[in-house]
């Protein structure tokens, strides 16, 4: 179109061909910029939803991710609480058996009885009372368990 203005200049033709030439070279820029912003809206929307759907895409990948690294944290902060746990056990378990030994020692140092030499004496007695009525033709009569109480230091 320029080739076509300069031409029409250079070989001396009327003023009203020029306006005519400018005047359609004005209105073929025009409709080329419709044509132009026409084109752009319509692949624009395309290019725009087109976007959506690969930021949509990316957001579940990204979900996906993440997820799969809070699961892998927590299962690690799991077994470490675990391990923690463990050990703490572990510790009081030893600790409530030292504390026993020491306390079964010095009851034994004062002399005071177990458990199991009680219920043996209370079974050896048991036996000698059944033995004592028998020889003595008495009736046997019920033994009454007799409780023991801790007295109170005055």
């Amino acid at each position: 179109m320029v080739r076509k203005l300069k031409a029409m200049t250079e070989h001396g033709t009327k003023d009203s061909q020029l306006a005519a030439a400018v005047k359609d070279s004005a209105q073929q820029i025009w409709l080329a910029g419709l044509g132009a912003f026409a084109k752009a809206q319509e692949e624009g929307g395309k290019v725009f939803n087109l976007l959506v759907k690969e930021g949509n895409s990316i957001q579940k990948r990204t979900m996906r991710m993440t997820e799969d690294k809070v699961d892998e944290v927590t299962s690690r902060v799991a077994k470490a609480a675990d391990d923690i746990q463990k050990q703490a056990n572990g510790t009081w378990d030893k600790l409530e058996a030292v504390f026993e030994q020491r306390v079964e020692r010095a009851l034994t140092r004062l002399g005071v009885p177990t458990n199991k030499e009680i219920a043996a004496l209370t079974a050896r007695v048991e036996e000698l009372t059944a033995s004592v009525n028998k020889l003595s033709g008495a009736k046997k009569k019920p033994v009454a368990k007799r409780v023991v109480r801790a007295r109170k230091a005055a």
